[in-house]
């Protein structure tokens, strides 16, 4: 199994307890803005929340360097496949420029791993990692992306390259192409058809005819059922 499926495999496994983010801080009290906005279109978020994502769009927190450097660590993350696309075809830059600004406390964590990661590389290859070629790169992430195998020199850049996996497998696996990638649909509506034949006679057990021909008819499964006073079915 490949370093994307067992992530997928991981994800699945515990997507019904959430992602690894938390949303933004709850709202204590309840007004009429504290009430989700669905006009044409459907945002689906409070007034409130729809106001503070427009504030957080209009900044920009990382430099043009910072941007390109992460924009190369997350497809180092995760790159694309014959299948699924690549962490910035997903749009994981856009999501940590704006995860940084709604959640302040990955800010200085985040600037200060990249310049670590500067350092680190101009220690290594003279140059700062963005302009390494892409074997010097993966040379480095070698040494902090394994908290195992990494020495204590490295801790620092252990610890943040450990958040911004984390940051980016959350932002991917709720991208529209993360979704797709997972294969996860959701509660999707199905067909019953009853309980199986084989299990029925194990129980010595049988539909009655006449009913299975009145509620098992896959062609009106969309119908509503009528009933009259007497309990007959009046649109069978």
């Amino acid at each position: 199994m490949d370093r994307r499926e067992t992530i997928k495999a991981m994800l699945l496994g515990t997507l019904a307890g959430g992602v690894a983010l938390s949303g933004c801080d709850a709202v204590i009290s309840i007004d009429t803005q504290d009430l989700p906005e669905f006009k044409e279109g459907g945002y689906g978020r409070t007034y409130k929340e729809k106001q503070l994502d427009e504030k957080l769009k209009a900044e920009q927190f990382f430099t043009e360097a910072e941007a390109e450097t992460l924009s190369i660590l997350v497809d180092i993350i995760l790159p694309s496949t014959t299948s699924a696309d690549s962490a910035t075809g997903a749009g994981v830059p856009e999501f940590l420029e704006f995860i940084v600004k709604d959640m302040p406390k990955h800010q200085l964590p985040i600037r200060g791993g990249l310049m670590w990661l500067d350092n680190r590389s101009n220690r290594m290859f003279n140059k700062i990692f963005s302009i390494c070629s892409s074997g010097e790169q993966i040379q480095l992430i070698d040494e902090i992306a394994y908290p195992d195998k990494a020495t204590h020199e490295v801790a620092q850049g252990v610890k943040f390259f450990s958040l911004l996996r984390n940051l980016t497998l959350t932002g991917y696996y709720t991208s529209e192409a993360g979704i797709k990638d997972l294969g996860y649909k959701g509660n999707t509506p199905n067909v019953w058809d009853g309980v199986p034949e084989e299990v029925l006679r194990k129980h010595n057990l049988q539909y009655d005819p006449e009913w299975l021909a009145k509620c098992i008819d896959q062609d009106k499964r969309m119908d509503i059922a009528r009933w009259d006073e007497e309990g007959n079915l009046t649109n069978s």
